[in-house]
């Protein structure tokens, strides 16, 4: 609810959610409460999704494919308004660390030569994310492991003809 209306009121959340205001307010003390609830689990999720890839170890294509599935999965799980939640230091020091750790196995991808050198500083780890954004978004009816296929081979052999 809060990603397509970043100012729903906590009774129109707890509304839909199917439950009084009250209960809501039991669990958290304010709105900014439940938004930081919500931006703790996203940043847990995209934390996980990046072990869970194993950026390091495993080989690059497959590593991309974990994270890039995970992180799809995220997207639709928590789909909240990155620019309202990025605007918390705390929240988006912690986030900056996961975003060198992408950038880190990016490099790795081009040092193997999954990626092509000579690329505009930044480019990769700008269009990644913003690939994952848009299949998340635009194509909800492919899985996370389809979307993920689509995002990789987009990323691995861009749209042109070989």
């Amino acid at each position: 609810m809060l990603a397509d209306d970043p100012g729903a009121s906590i009774a129109s959340i707890a509304a839909e959610a199917g439950v009084d205001r009250r209960t809501v307010y039991r669990r958290f003390a304010s709105r900014e409460d439940l938004l930081a609830a919500i931006y703790e689990s996203r940043l847990t999720a995209i934390e996980k999704a990046i072990e869970d890839a194993r950026l390091r170890e495993a080989p690059v294509a497959v590593a991309m494919h974990r994270y890039v599935e995970n992180i799809i999965a995220v997207n639709r799980t928590w789909p909240v308004d990155l620019t309202r939640m990025l605007a918390d230091d705390t929240v988006r020091a912690r986030r900056d660390v996961s975003v060198r750790e992408v950038d880190t196995f990016l490099r790795r991808a081009t040092d193997e030569g999954l990626l092509r050198p000579g690329l505009p500083q930044g480019w990769a780890s700008a269009l990644l994310p913003q690939l994952m954004h848009l299949v998340s978004q635009q194509l909800p009816a492919l899985s996370p492991a389809q979307a993920a296929d689509l995002v990789v081979d987009t990323v691995l052999n861009g749209l042109g003809t070989p």
